[in-house]
């Protein structure tokens, strides 16, 4: 058996096990709900699931929301979530779930990926601090360093203007504490 995960597009097999693998991910957090509407309802989404071992365990899970930028007609994504089987965290699952997810986006001229997440997770997936794209919420001052992105296209600066994701989206708990 080997650890190296096999990375896939999710299917409908894989509802169960992400509601269970987001609950041991996140046990203070209820994503499942924000998981599913997501795939319910974003038809483009990028939703890819890595498999490890012969029983095929989902060992991680994360998603790409296309969203656009007011007054901008560049493609740009939110990567979230993004959850890791605590067993399997630390071994490279979300690095490559991360990884080709990028290759995939920027595959299909997806411009830039943000995301509201951990800076020292992030910045070792190649994100920065990013200062024209706006929430759509404001974010507490404590959270600034968190808002990141990441240009896929080679393009210097991100569009300028309010992150318009889809409705799943817009919840102000799912952007401040």
């Amino acid at each position: 058996m080997t650890d190296e995960p096999r990375i896939r597009e999710t299917s409908a097999i894989d509802e169960a096990a992400l509601s269970m693998l987001y609950a041991a991910a996140f046990p203070d957090e209820d994503l499942a709900p924000l998981v599913k509407r997501l795939l319910a309802e974003v038809p483009d989404i990028l939703s890819l699931v890595a498999i490890v071992g012969e029983e095929e365990e989902r060992a991680g899970h994360i998603m790409f929301t296309p969203c656009s930028v007011e007054g901008s007609e560049r493609r740009v994504a939110l990567l979230g979530p993004l959850a890791v089987a605590p067993d399997r965290q630390r071994r490279g699952v979300g690095g490559a779930l991360i990884g080709e997810g990028l290759i995939r986006l920027a595959r299909a001229d997806v411009s830039n990926v943000l995301v509201l997440g951990d800076p020292a997770y992030y910045r070792r997936h190649g994100f920065g601090p990013e200062t024209s794209i706006v929430p759509p919420y404001p974010l507490p001052p404590a959270w600034f360093d968190a808002w990141q992105s990441l240009a896929l296209t080679g393009s210097a600066a991100s569009p300028k203007g309010i992150l318009r994701p889809p409705a799943a989206w817009l919840s102000r708990s799912l952007w401040c504490p």
